[in-house]
């Protein structure tokens, strides 16, 4: 136990000093909340704005860490031949994409917590109506993209190339699932297919706890069944 809490400290903190992580994961959902801050207007049916902002740039942050950032890291440790060293070790795949995982979730938290304090010391964020469901939701949903992450850090020889896959991944699902629209701005159509993209679970189901609202047992079930699928698939596939 002693040793895998190490292995997340040491990774965590190499995350934080690559400025592009940091950057992305931290300061660049804070300048996007400022950007959507600047009107102000309710959303329709009259939430306030920062209420539906905040929960929704919190999915975009685990997005951003679980999508693009945790597989290119496992990827250029791949490239680098971080991992052919690393199989010499007791660690096994599990414990390494668990190590992996709590340690790009943790950045992820930092942006989480850095958008809540801005927008309650800035904005006037109303707290979460129903705070263990907020954590329940996030908690599915870092673990559901998370398991996304490391299949394709399983799979992608480079750094480069889980990057761009990352990338492309990430950012139709952050502008159609609504971590990024509110999905009362959405037509019909865009809704319909953002419903299919497994960031939309986690953007619901988190915005509902928010506003006290009762989440789906299914799309909760959505979460987990993409978590287990993806997960178990990523183990089996990865490579030394």
């Amino acid at each position: 136990m002693k040793g895998i809490t190490q292995v997340i400290a040491v990774e965590l903190k190499l995350i934080i000093r690559d400025p592009m992580s940091a950057f992305f994961a931290l300061a660049f959902p804070a300048i996007m909340l400022a950007v959507k801050m600047r009107s102000g207007k309710p959303l329709p049916g009259g939430l306030p704005a920062i209420d539906g902002t905040v929960p929704m740039l919190s999915v975009f942050v685990i997005g951003l860490a679980a999508l693009v950032i945790l597989p290119a890291t496992l990827a250029q440790y791949r490239e680098r031949r971080v991992l052919k060293r690393l199989r010499a070790t007791p660690a096994s795949p599990t414990m390494l994409f668990g190590a992996q995982w709590v340690a790009h979730m943790l950045l992820a938290v930092l942006g989480t917590a850095l958008l809540i304090v801005i927008g309650l010391t800035v904005y006037g964020l109303t707290t979460p109506a129903d705070p263990a469901s907020v954590l329940l939701a996030w908690i599915l949903g870092a673990l559901s993209l998370g398991s996304i992450g490391l299949l394709v850090g399983a799979l992608v020889p480079s750094g480069r190339a889980a990057t761009v896959i990352g990338l492309s991944l990430f950012f139709p699902m952050g502008f159609l699932s609504g971590a990024v629209i509110p999905r009362e701005t959405m037509s019909g159509s865009m809704r319909a297919i953002g419903d299919l993209t497994p960031m939309a679970p986690a953007v619901q189901a988190i915005r509902d706890g928010w506003a006290g609202n009762t989440i789906s047992p299914v799309t909760l079930a959505v979460m987990v069944a993409i978590c287990i699928i993806a997960g178990g698939v990523a183990v089996r596939a990865f490579r030394w």
